[in-house]
């Protein structure tokens, strides 16, 4: 990307950030709220003795029957937590909108990546309709900063930013989440970490971190080559179709350090999701999911 393009990921960064911080910081996961008496009322219930002879004992899961370990409000152990809790399916679209094919929902099991997927996904970002929308502002906002001179102005000159983004964000989709992660059989997926993992900053470091530790296809962890080094690459290719001025180690290195910071935030922003969906829309739980 061009400087202007930089620039705009910055914004779009800072923003991320705070929204995740101011949102997320102060959350606790919620825990079940005592009730006053309950304990002593128990205590003062008579012992019932065994079912006198001749009346009908009722059986496991009829209709009225007691389950053992039920509490006085109906619930099951095992069931309903009390509180509020929160809903932490990584949906595939945020607001409906954004894509978030890559993510995992917390504590899901998912069979491993296979190369096919890979494809799919990479191809997901980068034709999906929201990605090509934003490359539009990203472009606009480049176009109006006059970010590369020799694009010029015009509708010739917004068209000449708007396929430069289309290509950089393009080779780097395919070269981070297709190509290296074929060859080194890394996982391109970012498996959610979720409030049961810890708070609000062990969080944010897993997911921070997410651009240097990866899985691999066959389990375990491993260093991310494919977010470094793909990264790397595509800063690389990207030099040779922009000017000459351009075309410089200091500009590769600049946005070779900002695509994977971009993509480490992003990672973070997917992580807090489902936390700041709640706070702003009040989005309750579901069922859990199979734990890991």
């Amino acid at each position: 990307m061009v400087c202007g393009d930089r620039l705009m990921s910055r914004r779009l960064m800072c923003v991320i950030f705070l929204v995740c911080g101011g949102t997320c910081s102060g959350q606790r996961s919620p825990t079940a709220p005592s009730v006053p008496g309950a304990t002593a009322a128990a205590q003062d219930l008579p012992a019932q003795g065994p079912p006198a002879q001749g009346q009908p004992v009722p059986l496991p899961g009829a209709p009225g029957a007691s389950v053992p370990g039920a509490s006085a409000s109906g619930g099951t152990q095992g069931g309903a937590q009390g509180g509020t809790q929160i809903d932490e399916e990584q949906e595939k679209r945020i607001m409906g909108m954004l894509p978030n094919f890559r993510s995992v929902t917390a504590g899901q099991v998912v069979p491993p990546e296979t190369t096919r997927q890979k494809l799919v996904t990479a191809t997901e970002d980068n034709f999906d309709y929201t990605s090509l929308f934003f490359a539009g502002v990203i472009a606009a906002d480049s176009f109006a900063m006059k970010a590369t001179p020799e694009f010029r102005q015009g509708a010739a000159g917004y068209a000449r930013y708007y396929w430069h983004t289309v290509a950089d964000q393009g080779i780097e989709n395919y070269s981070v989440e297709l190509i290296l992660p074929a060859i080194t059989h890394e996982d391109s997926r970012y498996f959610a970490m979720g409030r049961e993992g810890g708070g609000f900053w062990k969080r944010a470091g897993y997911s921070l971190s997410r651009v240097a530790v990866t899985k691999k296809d066959s389990g375990g962890a491993t260093f991310n080559a494919s977010e470094v080094a793909g990264s790397g690459i595509a800063s690389s290719i990207s030099l040779f179709y922009y000017p000459t001025k351009e075309q410089t180690v200091h500009d590769g290195l600049r946005d070779w350090g900002l695509d994977i910071t971009y993509d480490a935030i992003t990672f973070m922003f997917h992580e807090f999701w489902p936390d700041i969906n709640h706070a702003l829309f009040g989005k309750k739980g579901k069922a859990a999911v199979a734990t890991r």
